[in-house]
């Protein structure tokens, strides 16, 4: 039997996909947690999903490891390639996401 779960959609979630109808840049980044774990999103404005992730309103995972802090992001053209390279990122062996992040320093 398969199990479902319910999938909430909140203010937030309608907020970006309202902007994938505009042309706009969207951004994958990566957060360091306050307990050295990674976090890999996406979004079309940076500095507001890192004050949500901040304010524990973004994410369930963000949300026990305050404070996060913003190491990675890069612009992707569509939400369609940012959430394939959020995809591939999420991916990665830890090893390869802190050479990513070294890689812009």
């Amino acid at each position: 039997m398969v199990e479902s779960r319910k999938i909430e959609v909140t203010a937030l979630d309608v907020k970006e996909d309202d902007a994938a109808d505009n042309p706009t840049e969207w951004f994958v980044y990566i957060l360091r947690c306050a307990d050295n774990s990674l976090y890999t999103g996406i979004t079309t404005d940076l500095n507001r999903r890192c004050e949500q992730h901040n304010a524990g309103t973004a994410s369930r995972y963000t949300r026990s490891r305050l404070p996060v802090t913003m190491v990675y992001h890069e612009i992707q053209a569509t939400r369609n390639v940012a959430l394939k390279r959020e995809l591939e990122i999420k991916a990665m062996s830890r090893k390869v996401k802190e050479e990513l992040i070294e890689s812009v320093k």
